[in-house]
């Protein structure tokens, strides 16, 4: 856990953070912040507005209102600048399923700029990394869910971002792999990253420096899992979860 976090701008800053879609408030008024070596699990239900803000942080969708800033970059005012400190892996897969490993991250390297041996090296680091240098040849259709989940984290290690946005990431998969996944981001923390993990699930959420509860577009509380069992006078972060969202429910 980064002992520090209270000390350290923000990699991650929403303030009042605002979407609507029609009359439904998918967004209503968040603020949060992700700090350097920290791990934050954006917790809540389907439907809570994981999704959302996922692509607003993304720049796939524009706020209705409130700022959203990466390393003090505004998304809305300078896009290119904020998107190059992220790196993202969606919860749909979005590798090319026809192109081999390496060449999945060759053209994300390109995307950002990186080519020669710069792009090659860090390529070779982040397959190594996580374990995949000898399926770099390989089509990635021909991967298990698994090993695809973690060539889209290596594809996001590439351009080496200051924040990484993990978008219900384990969905599909296996608890092995699943469990696998979460160890290879919570060691990013290691690095100096910030971490932003968007799940409905409680375990992901129990490893968490920090947890924020999002619920109907609103943030119902926040700490460690520790803070948030003791806040509520539960037996687990589960019951303390459970208890929050169904109070809050229409």
């Amino acid at each position: 856990m980064n002992q520090n976090a209270g000390k350290l701008d923000p990699l991650l800053k929403l303030h009042e953070v605002r979407k609507s879609y029609g009359s439904r408030v998918a967004l209503d008024g968040i603020s949060l912040s992700v700090v350097s070596g920290e791990f934050v699990a954006l917790l809540g239900p389907n439907g809570a507005g994981k999704s959302t803000l996922f692509q607003l942080l993304t720049g796939l969708f524009n706020a209705d209102g409130g700022s959203l800033q990466v390393c003090g970059h505004d998304i809305g005012r300078n896009p290119i600048a904020a998107l190059a400190q992220i790196g993202v892996v969606f919860q749909q897969m979005t590798l090319d399923m026809d192109l081999t490993v390496e060449a999945n991250l060759r053209f994300h390297a390109r995307l950002h700029g990186l080519g020669g041996q710069h792009a090659r090296t860090r390529i070779e680091d982040a397959l190594q990394r996580l374990g995949l240098s000898a399926r770099a040849g390989d089509p990635v259709r021909e991967l298990s869910g698994g090993n695809r989940r973690k060539v889209e984290l290596a594809r996001a290690l590439v351009h080496e971002p200051a924040l990484f946005l993990m978008d219900e990431a384990t969905v599909g998969l296996d608890p092995a792999s699943r469990h696998q996944l979460l160890d290879e981001v919570l060691g990013l923390r290691s690095r100096g990253a910030g971490v932003l993990w968007a799940t409905h699930l409680i375990e992901e959420a129990e490893s968490a420096d920090r947890v924020i509860i999002l619920h109907l577009g609103k943030i119902l509380a926040q700490g460690s899992p520790q803070e948030l069992v003791a806040q509520l006078g539960s037996a687990s972060l589960a019951e303390a979860f459970l208890r929050m969202t169904h109070s809050n429910s229409d």
